[in-house]
């Protein structure tokens, strides 16, 4: 088994570290849950513009592995090159508030995602060089992150709810200041991170050697399969917001119940996954006691694959029904995208891990974004019945979908004992 250890392990960090992953996905919580239906309904964009602006929003996971893996493993201390990044990530998140154009949000959207997108990489490979115990103690880190962005979530909702009632998304613009106030922050916190630097000692390009490590199995599998799931996992980020939000409408004591608790939009309600996270990434340490990567990472699929059921028959389980599949996200995320994100640095030397990492963010924050967007789009299109949305229909594909790399994983993926890794 290859290990995380190494002499620049601080003795203390987490604390640190728990801040910086709150500050991290608090950034970005701000506003995506909102954004499709923000730009559909409040901007008048089509659903396919719309999938064209989330497809070139991950133009920057796609180059991060060449330029920022290539900087953090070679040149450049890591958590300045998060500074910067973020410092001015939040400039331009920040002028997105007040942009109506299509044209001009596209190319901006673009630009923010060749600053932001190599930061989520970048903040894990920083978080594993300086743990000598990934099971014990990643989880009770990454577990801010979720909090950093159901507090942004809620906050947004309830700031929705009593400053534009009944018009939440002219209140969009909020969110985006928000997100550049929380870059602005997190770019002078991370001059304070622990120290980590690049391997000067190698000469050859590490990404290139990445993708030589990657070739081996359990990566090649995982690798392979991070394709399609990405693209499902990106489809509940597009539709579930505005799912939620048609649904919410009904006029019953639980709707007004969840609207009182949760704030108007979806976007609220869909922070009860990210609470079913901080649940699921809490017990990953007695979960990897107990099951093997293969088998956390199979109840992850499972898990994608019962939740678009949940969302497909919504008429037949009602609310309660939606709810817990929007809880399925914390074994979605905790038990597939998190645990994966383990497997690829338990597999790799030292010497490439934050090129590794930014490969495999390349497929689940780049090429996830670009097809899942642009199938998400296209199923919306084609989903619609008189103009009214088919939801049994539209989330049949990620159902089907993920029932297949469910049994993918099964037959390719190597088996392993807990420690074998």
């Amino acid at each position: 088994m290859l290990t995380s250890a190494s002499p620049q392990i601080e003795s203390r960090p987490l604390p640190r570290l728990s801040v910086m992953m709150f500050l991290q996905y608090a950034i970005w919580g701000a506003w995506l849950p909102l954004l499709w239906p923000f730009l559909t309904e409040h901007r008048g964009f089509t659903d396919v513009q719309v999938g064209n602006i989330f497809a070139m929003s991950a133009v920057g996971a796609i180059i991060a592995p060449f330029v920022a893996g290539q900087i953090a493993d070679r040149w450049f201390a890591t958590e300045k090159f998060l500074a910067l990044s973020h410092i001015f990530g939040a400039i331009l998140v920040w002028q997105l508030a007040s942009v109506a154009d299509y044209q001009t949000f596209l190319w901006l959207s673009l630009l923010y995602s060749l600053i932001y997108s190599p930061t989520l990489s970048l903040t894990n490979s920083l978080a594993m060089h300086h743990l000598d115990d990934l099971d014990r103690d990643l989880s009770r880190i990454r577990v801010w992150g979720t909090i950093g962005w159901i507090v942004v979530g809620i906050t947004m909702a309830q700031w929705f709810a009593s400053q534009y009632p009944g018009r939440i998304y002219e209140g969009m613009g909020d969110a985006f200041r928000l997100s550049g106030i929380l870059g602005i922050v997190m770019g002078i916190y991370s001059f304070t991170l622990p120290h980590t630097p690049p391997e000067k000692k190698e000469s050859n390009n590490a990404t290139i050697a990445a993708l030589k490590e990657i070739r081996r199995q359990p990566l090649l599998t995982l690798f392979l399969l991070a394709i399609p799931v990405s693209c499902i996992h990106q489809f509940y980020f597009v539709h579930t917001a505005g799912f939620l939000g048609d649904i919410q409408q009904g006029d019953n004591k639980l709707a007004e119940q969840l609207t009182r608790i949760f704030g108007e939009g979806g976007g609220g309600l869909m922070t009860i996954g990210q609470m079913s996270e901080i649940i699921v990434l809490s017990l990953i340490p007695i979960l990897s006691k107990h099951l093997n990567r293969k088998k956390l990472l199979m109840l992850g699929l499972f898990a994608y694959a019962a939740r678009m059921a949940l969302f497909s028959f919504y008429e037949t389980v009602g609310m309660p029904g939606v709810l817990l599949g929007v809880a399925m996200h914390g074994l979605t995320f905790g038990c597939f995208i998190f645990v994966s994100f383990m497997v690829v640095d338990e597999n790799t030397t030292s010497g490439v891990r934050a090129s590794a990492q930014s490969l495999y963010s390349l497929i689940i924050f780049g090429i996830g974004i670009i097809v899942g967007s642009q199938v998400a789009g296209r199923a919306a299109k084609i989903s619609k019945v008189n103009g009214e949305m088919s939801y049994e229909q539209l989330f049949s594909y990620p159902l089907y979908a993920s029932l297949i790399c469910l049994l993918l994983l099964f037959l390719f993926y190597p088996n392993q004992s807990q420690k074998e890794q």
